[in-house]
């Protein structure tokens, strides 16, 4: 097992085998929290442009994909935006959020360039790629669930929901959308710190798409992390609240299991422990590669536009892989 990846807008790569021994410094946990991936060594290796083939030195044989079946077209998708937006009248939901898994036949494909390729394409997040005996996945997620300073104490989280293209108008859909996952984590930071600094509402753009996004910040102490983290995920922007019901309305929507996509990743490094929102990110087999794509549904919401929002999210990934 091993693990490569480039934190936002930074130079160099941070890598991490599996030693068996050391600290959990590499986290995978899924998104309804049943499955956890954790990756023990003594350090993390940073490797620069110079040093970044030697991670991939070793023949990589990908997966089989067997028993992937479900994935909803066009018309299975909308019925089921149908059904989150019944659920939502008939519960007054502020928010329900449903994804889809999104299927490319590949052949022949050049792991290390496409890695390489989406490192270069977003800049903004953290692209990352894992690689088990069992399973390969590959992402670029601009959503950090939560950022921790080791030395002055100093937690960093977002909310970052309501999507759209580079070159259409908020609307009040994505204002709506949006705010409930403000209002959430402000509230869960307050349980934690008497200290909470709230940032103006901006547009976050990532690659072909932008984002609203408020930032917040608030003084923790270190034994309250975990904890905190566990009461933030999963946020609205990738559940909805109230968060048990809403995951348990998710499942059966959606009929398929996100396994680690709307999940978050664990990044522990000498001054700071970062938390991702694990999204942007597909899983990779031999013949064929599954992006994983959501959006937040409203009573506002356009079915179609929710539709056209997965297909712009799973491009993140699908349009920008690489073939020998």
């Amino acid at each position: 097992m091993k693990f490569i990846c480039r934190l936002p807008f930074a130079e160099n790569f941070i890598s991490a085998n599996l030693q068996n021994s050391g600290e959990n410094l590499v986290e995978f946990t899924s998104f309804l929290g049943d499955k956890k991936l954790e990756i023990k060594t003594q350090s993390l290796e940073t490797l620069d442009a110079n040093d970044f083939e030697f991670f991939f030195k070793e023949t990589l044989s990908l997966p089989e994909s067997k028993g992937l079946e479900n994935f909803p077209n066009h018309e299975n998708y909308l019925q089921e935006l149908e059904k989150a937006i019944e659920t939502i009248r008939e519960n007054s939901l502020a928010k329900l959020v449903i994804s889809r898994p999104i299927k490319k036949e590949i052949s022949n494909l050049n792991l290390e360039a496409s890695f390489k390729n989406i490192c270069e394409k977003y800049n903004n997040t953290l692209s990352y790629l894992l690689i088990t005996d069992d399973e390969i996945w590959m992402g670029a997620t601009p959503e950090i669930l939560g950022k921790f300073n080791k030395k002055s104490g100093n937690f960093f989280t977002m909310s970052l929901a309501g999507t759209l293209p580079l070159n259409e108008e908020w609307s009040d859909k994505e204002i709506e959308e949006q705010k409930p996952v403000s209002d959430y984590i402000l509230d869960k930071l307050k349980r934690f710190s008497s200290e909470v600094k709230v940032s103006e509402t901006y547009t976050h753009t990532s690659g072909n798409i932008k984002h609203l996004r408020t930032d917040f910040s608030a003084e923790l102490e270190i034994e309250n992390l975990e904890n905190l983290i566990k009461e933030l995920h999963p946020t609205p922007a990738v559940c909805g609240i109230p968060k048990n019901f809403c995951k348990q309305k998710i499942m059966e929507i959606e009929n398929y299991n996100r396994e680690f996509y709307a999940g978050y990743i664990k990044i522990e490094t000498e001054e700071d422990i970062y938390y991702f929102v694990n999204l942007r990110c597909a899983k990779i087999f031999n013949n064929c590669i599954i992006a994983f794509a959501g959006g937040g549904i409203t009573t506002k919401s356009n079915l179609e536009k929710e539709w056209q929002e997965t297909e712009l999210k799973s491009q993140a990934i699908l349009n920008h892989l690489i073939y020998n």
